[in-house]
């Protein structure tokens, strides 16, 4: 069976995405910085025709992870 069993995953409802332009404005990057991301695999993304997607959680993950401590 696979890792990702369908009860696993929210509902489509549940899930907010943004833009690659609102990821950026969030960010305070470039929307290549972005696309950079999404296409080396740190930031998550789904494709919808031939623009991406990103969860808001995924977001707030990458950034909670970004963080570090100077000292």
């Amino acid at each position: 069976m696979s890792p990702n069993k369908k009860e696993d995953l929210p509902a489509v409802g549940q899930v907010q995405f943004l833009t690659v332009a609102e990821v950026a404005t969030l960010m305070r990057v470039s929307k290549m910085t972005v696309y950079r991301l999404v296409h080396s695999g740190e930031l998550p993304a789904v494709r919808v025709g031939k623009s991406f997607r990103v969860p808001e959680k995924a977001v707030h993950e990458y950034l909670q992870g970004a963080y570090f401590d100077v000292g």
